[in-house]
C-alpha cells in the first residue's frame, strides 16, 4: 500500500505521537497486517530503521506494555526471536495522544504471517514454535500486571448466549439461533471439568496469523498482549482449532484436519517433552471441542446482541448474519472433533510419551 509522509495531515499517527520516538519523528508511514484488535502500522525512518506502531485497543489498559516488556525480555534472554518493546525518547513504554489513546512502538521482525496452515509440514513447524515459547516462558516469575478475566468461563458464556435468547424473541435471527443453541446447551455439560489442570504462561491467541514463519521454519509469535496465566488444554485446542480447520470461520460446514492436527501434535511434544503432564495432554482433544464450543456461544449470542465481533459488510447485510454464519461454523467443528474425538486421542497417544 503506498506509504505517507509523517508530515501529511493523512499520517494516521499524531505526530506528538511520532515526535516522543526521535529515529521516527520524520518517519513514513503505512498500515501494517491484518490485525482486528490494535490498529498496527509499520514506520520507516528516512535512514531505513523500521519499528512497528500500535494504536491499542480500549480493552487493554495501558498496564499491559507493563507485561509485554517483562516477557519479551524474558524470551531474549532465552534465545527466542520476539517484537520488543521501544521506549520513548524519555524512556516511557507508551504514549498517550490528546483524544486519550494509547500508542507503543515495537521493534520490527522480519517474517511471514498467513491465515491458513499450508501443509504438515508448516503444522509441525507451528506446533514446534509453540513448544520452544512455552517451554522458554516455564520459569518466568513475575506478576501480570493486565489481568483478562472469564476468558474460558464456559458459564458465563452460556450465560451470555441465553439472556441474549431471552432479550430478543422477535429478531429476525432468533429461530436460526435458537436450533442450534438447544443442542448445545444439550451438549455443554458433557465437556470434562479443566479445573485441575494447572496454570501456565501462555500466550492466549494461538490462530495461526500470530504464528510468524521465515524461510519455511517457525520463527517467532506476535501480538503478545494475551500473554498470560492460562490452562494449557485451552491454549492448544484454540490453537488446533484455528489451524486445522482449512476452510476458517466464514463458513457453515467445517473439517477438523486429521492430518495436520497430527502434525503439530507431532512437531510440538519432538520440541518439548517436558511437559505437559499426562493428564494435560489426555485433555487436549476436548479442550480444542470446548473452545469450539465457547466460540459457538460466542458468535450465536452476538448474532442477536450485534454488539461486539466486527463483519464483513460486502457479504452480509448485518453483523447479526456473519456472527451467524460463524456459530454454524463453529457448532460443525465442534461435532466434527466429538465424531473423530477417538481417532485424535489416539495420534495423542502415538506422538507423546506420556499419554
Amino acid at each position: 500500500m503506498p506509504s505517507s509522509s509523517s508530515s501529511s495531515s493523512s499520517c494516521p499517527i499524531p505526530a506528538s505521537v511520532l515526535a516522543r520516538y526521535a529515529a521516527f519523528a520524520a518517519a513514513r508511514v503505512r498500515p501494517f497486517g491484518a490485525g482486528l484488535i490494535n490498529q498496527t502500522f509499520l514506520v520507516e525512518s528516512p535512514q531505513g530503521a523500521r519499528a512497528v506502531f500500535q494504536r491499542q485497543h480500549p480493552s487493554f489498559s495501558s498496564a499491559v506494555n507493563t507485561d509485554l516488556e517483562a516477557v519479551t525480555e524474558h524470551l531474549v534472554a532465552k534465545g527466542m526471536t520476539t517484537p520488543r518493546l521501544l521506549r520513548t525518547t524519555d524512556d516511557a513504554r507508551f504514549v498517550e495522544d490528546s483524544d486519550g489513546r494509547i500508542w507503543r512502538a515495537l521493534t520490527f521482525v522480519q517474517g511471514e504471517c498467513g491465515d491458513r496452515l499450508t501443509c504438515a509440514a508448516q503444522a509441525r513447524e507451528a506446533g514446534a514454535l509453540v513448544a520452544r515459547f512455552h517451554a522458554a516462558l516455564s520459569d518466568f516469575s513475575l506478576s501480570f500486571v493486565h489481568v483478562r478475566e472469564g476468558v474460558h468461563d464456559m458459564a458465563r458464556h452460556l450465560a451470555t448466549l441465553q439472556r441474549a435468547l431471552e432479550a430478543h424473541p422477535h429478531h429476525r435471527l432468533h429461530a436460526a439461533v435458537s436450533r442450534i443453541s438447544e443442542s448445545l446447551f444439550e451438549a455443554a455439560p458433557s465437556l470434562p471439568d479443566f479445573s485441575a489442570a494447572p496454570l501456565r504462561v501462555c500466550h492466549g491467541d494461538l490462530k495461526i496469523s500470530n504464528l510468524m514463519f521465515r524461510d519455511g521454519a517457525g520463527h517467532c509469535l506476535i501480538d503478545l498482549d494475551t500473554v498470560g496465566l492460562q490452562r494449557w488444554p485451552f491454549e492448544m485446542g484454540d490453537a488446533l482449532r484455528s489451524w486445522c480447520n482449512g476452510a476458517g470461520e466464514d463458513v457453515s460446514e467445517a473439517m477438523l484436519s486429521v492430518e495436520l492436527f497430527e502434525a503439530a501434535v507431532a512437531g510440538y511434544d519432538e520440541a518439548n517433552p517436558r511437559f505437559p503432564t499426562s493428564e494435560e495432554w489426555a485433555l487436549l482433544v476436548e479442550g480444542l471441542a470446548t473452545i469450539c464450543l465457547e466460540l459457538t456461544s460466542r458468535f450465536l449470542a452476538d448474532a442477536l446482541n450485534e454488539a461486539y465481533f466486527g463483519f464483513d459488510s460486502t457479504r452480509f447485510p448485518a453483523r447479526g448474519e456473519h456472527n451467524l454464519l460463524r456459530g454454524q461454523g463453529q457448532w460443525a467443528l465442534f461435532r466434527d472433533v466429538r465424531n473423530k474425538r477417538g481417532e485424535l486421542e489416539a495420534l495423542v497417544r502415538r506422538h507423546t510419551r506420556k499419554v
